[in-house]
């Protein structure tokens, strides 16, 4: 959630609901761009230097590893600092079944800007520093403990 919407969240609470909903349907449709540009670039880009350099047999492994457990990687990427719009790419890349992906997307970013609205919602302004301060590095915890739960 960007400035502009911390703002306007802060200045009217009872939009705070109506402007996560619009943050998370722009992401996660951002992200079905990024997807399409894995998807469409891979066979004109990808594919030939993988053939290249040698490596299309190690990416088809990886491909298949990265199916498996794409569902994972795309909520991760949704919900911490990891750049979500790699992830994009990367599962258009790998073909990521696109429902998968959608399904995680919108459970990620979701939680990501549903979570700073409610808080920005329910303490007001206050709570902007520490967000923007501790809220990155609370996900990565929040991510390392479900991760290290299941291991």
């Amino acid at each position: 959630m960007g400035l502009r919407a911390w703002a306007a969240v802060t200045s009217t609470r009872a939009r705070a609901w109506r402007i996560a909903l619009v943050c998370t349907v722009a992401s996660v449709l951002g992200g079905m761009a990024g997807y399409a540009i894995g998807h469409l670039a891979f066979e004109t880009v990808g594919r030939p230097l993988l053939d290249f350099y040698g490596y299309a047999a190690k990416f088809d492994d990886f491909r298949t590893y990265y199916n498996d457990w794409g569902a994972w990687a795309v909520f991760i990427a949704g919900t911490t600092p990891f750049p979500y719009k790699v992830i994009t790419i990367l599962s258009g890349l790998t073909g990521l079944d696109l429902v998968v992906f959608t399904v995680s997307s919108i459970l990620a970013r979701g939680l990501r800007f549903f979570l700073v609205a409610g808080l920005l919602w329910y303490f007001g302004e206050p709570i902007r520093v520490f967000i923007e301060k501790y809220l990155n590095l609370l996900a990565v915890l929040f991510v390392i403990l479900l991760v290290g739960g299941f291991v």
